[in-house]
């Protein structure tokens, strides 16, 4: 793209950042904005969005409206993860919900493993714009399928911008939860942002064989969120967090393909938790704040992987490769102490932090 419309890579680059950071500051104003909405057509005027800024790129004449279709989809993702996010508790009984929120967000890594080969894949035979319009294409099914199946889902309270902040001042446990999310999303980020260089300049692994072992990364991820989708969240999070800083620090050390191949599923496997534990801990610590606990978990989110980015670029510009897993083992690290430290209080002040 960037060859196509006559810009450096750094600039194409923009296209990644910025629905990134878009995202992270759209996910509590639209929780905020869309307050006193049905989540069914807020839901479905996201998707819509997505689809057609996707399909906006597929035709964009230049450079500026496709970065402008990406800041559209931005508002979009961030959006609708902090809207859906909060509102599997209302689709299923109770009992139910631990299974359905692992299931919503089981896409998150499913989309990893196919969507990363198919637009691959599809650039290849019709051109980045065909990546875009495919893409486009699959958020008209979704809407289809949104508009089709969702129920009318009425706001089950408003949500005022002060109430943001507020929730993270009075509430420990949603405090706990953010502070969690970015340790966790920026030491991934970190890491993962440079796992091809870490394969071949610490592991030995050619080339020809990173693209097989992260797509048996991402199967893993997706193994990962299922297993910890019934499971305590906290106490999830916590070996989550202890065994990333261990996996971590072992592929920036141990040099042998051996070692990364058995290394790489691993980091999968445990990753692969995360997101939807992070998510059940929000419900847990403000069940009667869904969305707005979500929203601030989903902006930290977005915030956190392009902080995890700059973080490892940083640590692999001044150190080498292997500073990249070993900057991410340390904020794992940090966030498993914060986890057993939030997991301690909450045995001895249970009612202090369900608050």
């Amino acid at each position: 793209m960037g060859t196509a419309f006559g810009v450096s890579d750094g600039t194409a680059g923009l296209m990644v950042t910025v629905p990134g950071l878009v995202a992270g500051f759209c996910a509590p104003l639209v929780t905020v904005g869309s307050g006193r909405l049905d989540r069914r057509p807020v839901l479905c005027g996201l998707i819509a969005l997505m689809a057609a800024a996707n399909l906006a790129a597929a035709l964009a004449p230049g450079f500026a409206v496709v970065l402008a279709a990406r800041l559209l989809v931005g508002i979009s993702v961030g959006g609708f993860w902090a809207v859906a996010g909060g509102i599997t508790v209302r689709l299923v009984p109770d009992r139910h919900v631990p299974r359905v929120t692992a299931l919503v967000f089981a896409g998150v890594p499913t989309a990893s493993v196919l969507g990363v080969p198919a637009g691959t894949l599809l650039g290849e035979l019709g051109g980045w714009r065909a990546a875009f319009g495919a893409v486009g294409v699959l958020g008209v099914l979704a809407l289809t399928a949104l508009l089709l199946l969702l129920p009318p889902l009425p706001p089950a309270r408003n949500t005022a911008f002060r109430e943001l902040p507020a929730l993270l001042r009075e509430n420990p446990a949603v405090r706990a939860g953010v502070i969690v999310t970015f340790l966790v999303v920026t030491g991934q980020f970190a890491a993962y942002t440079f796992v091809r260089p870490v394969l071949q300049d610490v592991s030995g692994i050619a080339a020809g064989q990173v693209s097989a072992l992260l797509l048996g990364y991402g199967a893993a991820g997706v193994a990962g969120n299922f297993l910890a989708g019934a499971r305590d969240a906290y106490r999830t999070l916590l070996a989550v967090s202890a065994a990333l800083a261990v996996i971590l620090s072992l592929i920036a050390t141990l040099p042998g393909a051996a070692a990364g191949t058995a290394l790489l599923p691993a980091w999968g496997l445990a990753y692969g938790g995360v997101s939807v534990s992070l998510q059940r801990w929000m419900l847990h610590a403000a069940p009667a704040a869904a969305e707005a606990a979500t929203s601030l978990m989903v902006a930290v989110f977005n915030l956190a992987i392009a902080a995890g980015a700059l973080t490892g670029g940083l640590a692999v510009d001044g150190l080498g490769t292997p500073a990249a897993p070993l900057t991410g083992a340390a904020l794992m690290f940090l966030s498993a102490v914060t986890i057993a430290v939030t997991v301690t209080v909450r045995s001895t002040a249970a009612p202090a932090t369900d608050q």
